[in-house]
């Protein structure tokens, strides 16, 4: 569907118009904010900062300070990843820091953890230490640390403990993250697949064919946001959309593919079918880089194989009916995988020790000397080109000593080490028949796009606009829906395979991963929430204790995170052992799961801290409420979290308030409490947040003063420009080739066989009873109506939900007027058709309703939605309540969440795609009388912009006082 037309080509005249005023230099611009800000006095100061108010973007910010206190915050144009932009939740970034009802003192609990009034009384520092230091120390040394569970969310720099520190201090692997169900299982995915974490896309590129699946980037997203995103659409040659609605940004598309909720696996397969049969893969890729040679004994039982690392201790062998020079010989090694020759009309061999074929001789210096800088076109000032070296195959050229060329079809027979005789087909044969089964018109049926826009949507996306390039027109830029229906890693492992075949893995405008800057690798997931070596990893029997794996043993691959809902659940059964005990820096129990049941399961921990900036939901849970430093009050290393490539600082721009403590120093302090070293230092276990700051960069070969001050003067860097002694491979592409991307410095993906692994080795391993999973597999949500039919007669409508709001980020800033004058209360939106069936006007208040439980939200009439589909809003509370919980039931879309359907694989809450009935709210059949949502005393929620309540809220409190 065209939905660009004329819209587009007018904003291409008036970019074409501003192209001078882009162009400016980082110098110019600096020169310009120097000269304004020395023009305004002395007691003003503009600061270059990155801001995080929405916890995923790192955009550059300027921040005015007056007087000592923060009176603006604007975008710096020096910041390329995000364009000079700056939102409405960045700006209220000062109502955030200002706030009347900002937690300013540690504070503890007096009454019961079920009281409406929490009792809090403020409490010293040294106090909160103290208690903390004992109760945790008897917890562990009555249950083991396993019974303390730890939660991080985003936003704010340090508040992810969870992720890093608290682990190694408590010793316990039972971190609850939204990471579960935000990315993390991309990254799960992808580290499965291919590599860790490249599922995200370098939009700052320039994609010639730009591919936006299930997200809103022009209003939040984790790297590429924003104007930066709106920018590089409205350049690119063709833009298309995979979005069951009509994004803001995607009724500018070319062409939109409005799939049915949660059925983006079929329409990955059938796009590939399309590409295969139309002969536009990348033939190079999929010989070389992939496993699509190595052949497959159907009918042999799994056998050991090459060995994988886990993701933070141990190796495992795979099991895996590819075959081995170990099935072929007694003394063969398992190592050695095989594949058809048809130089030699031969068994030949890829060997997963050496990562070399048979007969092949290689070396990065090689591979660095043939090639030339990418050729992008439309970047925006500041972004590096890059060098892309030449992509190799199977020639003399390549550096073999022999040439080869491994089959990618047919069928051949083999005789085994037992004497039998089999038939044998490449995994290429394998994998087209599995894209067959989703060919455009058997896709069409599930995903309700007509079969020629399916096959229009893969032929565009698929076919090289510029193929003197050496490369393909960009990668797909998928984000979180992908995730939520209980098939987030196949989709994911769907998605990466197109990426891959097509020629966009780490490619210019490719899916590339994380940023790779002088950082270390820990240090560049999740900004640096890891301890200076004062303790040692977790060791795999720890890890085994993962809650949950007992139900998904993949998680003892992964390693990463303890699946909430058993966590949840062992707080109350206290089965297999018991959680009793619990820490939050940031994080909440309303974004995964059933939030009705989390908040039971928080009422019966013996002991529970939180730290934030509010009194929220989970905070009513605390027996500590502990108060955080704003980012505006902090400093941190920000690089890109995904493939933007930039390099920027968070510097603090104003002096901390009352007694909030940086998060970094928080950690810190818990450690020294709890008696444990956090720095490796015998002579300073426990480092001030100056020595931190400094230990973090030191392999910059800098200071953090210097390199802070160079920020200053001169704004973001381009990670493509890092000295490569310094760490900096991100100049460089297809790193696969160079050996950058493993840890042994070979060349290859980071999966057992070093290939993108279309038949799956890993989940042949864990998973044996599903062979069907090994290559990428689509299965319908498990409450889809094709799964359960009969459930349609009284939840006759499908719930999608989780769309991105300008003003919001979450479940954050509820509190903040700017943002809750825009957007007071959430919106269901309807198709027009079902609002007029259903009897339901403009802004009616409507009951959503299922087996799980029953919200209100405001009904927003919407046709870029399919009828028959709802679209509700996540995680909403009021923080305007004065009683337990802040009103969470009552708007909380994951209050209808099932609580035992989830991923197969990951474990991924089932959040989106499931029935609900709905009703308009009336006087007779709501609370109090009133269709809106009330307090438990009946007071009514903010529900417009008129409510005195939000002039107190923005009454800001410089002071710092109680």
């Amino acid at each position: 569907m065209n939905r660009r037309a004329l819209s587009r080509r007018s904003f291409m005249k008036l970019s074409a118009a501003t192209a001078v005023v882009a162009g400016l230099s980082t110098n110019a611009t600096v020169a310009f904010a120097e000269a304004d800000a020395g023009a305004q006095g002395s007691d003003i100061k503009r600061i270059r900062t990155c801001c995080r108010g929405c916890g995923k973007m790192e955009c550059g910010v300027w921040v005015t300070v007056e007087n000592g206190r923060a009176v603006k915050v604007e975008g710096d144009t020096s910041c390329f990843t995000s364009g000079g932009n700056c939102c409405a939740k960045s700006q209220s970034s000062i109502q955030a820091a200002y706030h009347p009802d900002r937690v300013l003192y540690p504070l503890k609990r007096t009454n019961p953890k079920d009281a409406d009034d929490p009792g809090w009384v403020r409490i010293s520092w040294d106090e909160a230490y103290a208690t903390m230091a004992e109760k945790y120390g008897e917890i562990m040394d009555k249950f083991g640390g396993e019974a303390i569970m730890m939660m991080s969310g985003t936003s704010r720099c340090w508040c992810m403990g969870a992720y890093g520190v608290f682990p190694l201090l408590f010793r316990s692997p039972n971190r609850v993250t939204p990471y579960q169900v935000c990315k993390g299982p991309r990254h799960f995915a992808t580290l499965m697949n291919s590599a860790y974490a490249f599922s995200w896309q370098a939009t700052v590129d320039q994609p010639e064919v730009m591919v936006r699946w299930g997200g809103s980037t022009e209003m939040s997203n984790y790297d590429d946001s924003c104007r930066q995103t709106v920018d590089m659409a409205m350049y690119a040659d063709k833009f298309i959309t995979v979005d069951p609605r009509l994004t803001n940004l995607g009724k500018e598309s070319d062409i939109w593919q409005p799939l049915y909720p949660q059925t983006d696996g079929a329409l990955a397969l059938s796009w590939m079918h399309v590409i295969i049969e139309k002969d536009l893969w990348d033939h190079q890729f999929v010989q070389k880089w992939t496993d699509a040679p190595f052949l497959v004994v159907e009918d042999m039982e799994p056998t050991p194989g090459p060995f994988g690392a886990k993701f933070q201790a141990g190796v495992f062998q795979t099991q895996t009916r590819l075959l081995k020079e170990s099935d072929l010989v007694a003394d063969g090694s398992p190592l050695k995988m095989m594949c058809w020759d048809k130089i030699g009309n031969r068994l030949t061999y890829f060997d997963t020790e050496t990562m070399l074929w048979e007969g092949e001789t290689w070396s990065a210096e090689a591979g660095l000397v043939r090639g030339k800088e990418a050729q992008q076109k439309h970047l925006f000032p500041g972004v590096a080109q890059g060098w892309v070296p030449d992509q190799t195959g199977f020639t003399q050229a390549d550096g073999f000593a022999a040439e080869i060329d491994p089959a990618l079809e047919g069928s051949y027979e083999v005789t085994l080490a037992d004497g039998s005789t089999h038939a044998v087909r490449p995994v290429w044969e394998h994998f087209k028949e599995r894209c067959a089964q989703y060919a455009p018109d058997k896709a069409a049926a599930i995903t309700h796009i007509p079969a020629e826009q399916i096959e229009e949507a893969a032929t565009t996306y698929a076919t090289r606009l510029r193929p003197e390039t050496g490369y393909g027109n960009g990668g797909i830029g998928y984000m979180l829906a992908i995730e939520h229906g209980c098939n987030a890693i196949q989709n994911s492992r769907a998605l990466d395979c197109l990426v891959g075949i097509t020629g966009n893995w780490d490619t210019p405008a490719g899916n590339r991963g994380g940023t790779t800057s002088f950082l270390t690798a820990p240090q560049v997931n999740f900004a640096g929430n890891i301890n200076m070596g004062g303790t040692e990893p977790l060791d795999e029997a720890t890890l085994a204790k993962l809650a949950g794996i007992d139900k998904f043993p993949v998680l003892n691959w992964w390693q990463y995170w303890a699946d909430a809902n058993a966590t949840y659940e062992q707080m109350q059964t206290h089965d297999p052992y018991p959680i009793v005990a619990g820490i939050a820096q940031s994080g909440d129990f309303m974004n995964m799961a059933n939030s009705l049941y989390n908040w039971e399961s928080f009422k019966g921990l013996d002991f529970f801290v939180c730290i934030d900036f509010w009194h929220t939901p989970l905070s009513d849970r605390a027996d500590l409420l502990l108060p955080c430093a704003h980012w505006l009050e902090i400093n941190a290393t920000r690089p890109s979290q995904g493939s933007s490539g930039g390099m920027g600082y968070n510097v603090q721009c104003v002096e901390r308030p009352g007694e909030v403590e940086y998060d970094l120093n928080f950690d810190i302090n818990l450690y020294k409490a709890m008696g444990v070293p956090f720095s490796a230092d015998p002579d300073n276990p426990w480092p001030t947040e100056e020595e931190y700051c400094d230990w973090y960069v030191q392999a910059s070969g800098k200071t953090w003063k210097e390199l802070t001050d160079d920020f200053q003067a001169n704004g973001w860097a381009d990670c493509k420009t890092m000295d490569p002694a310094y760490g900096g491979t991100w100049g460089f592409y297809r790193r696969y080739q160079l050996g950058m991307l493993r840890p042994d410095m070979k060349p290859g993906m980071q999966t057992p066989t070093g290939k993108m692994e279309l038949w799956n080795t890993t989940m042949e391993t864990f998973f044996p009873e599903n062979p069907d999973d090994i290559l990428p597999n689509y299965a319908e949500a498990p409450l889809s109506r094709t799964e359960r039919p009969e459930l349609e007669e009284e939840y006759p409508l499908i719930c999608n939900t989780g769309r991105r709001i300008p003003v919001y980020f979450h479940s954050e800033h509820r509190q903040l007027p700017w943002c809750r004058e825009q957007w007071p209360v959430p919106r269901m939106e309807i198709h027009p058709s079902d609002a007029e069936k259903y009897g339901i006007e403009q802004g009616d208040w409507v009951w959503i309703e299922n087996e799980n439980g029953k919200i209100r939200q405001v009904a927003d009439i919407y046709a870029g939605i399919e009828p028959g589909v709802i679209n509700c809003e996540h995680q909403w509370w009021y923080p305007e309540l004065n009683q337990s919980g802040h009103g969470f039931e009552l708007s909380g879309v994951n209050c209808l969440v099932s609580r035992d359907l989830r991923d197969r694989h990951s474990a991924t809450s089932y959040l989106r795609a499931y029935p609900v009935k709905i009703y308009k709210a009336t006087a007779e059949n709501s609370p109090f009388g009133n269709p809106c949502p009330c307090g438990n005393d009946g007071t009514e929620i903010i529900h417009d912009a008129t409510d005195p309540r939000l002039k107190e809220w923005a009454k800001l409190n410089f002071e710092g006082e109680e």
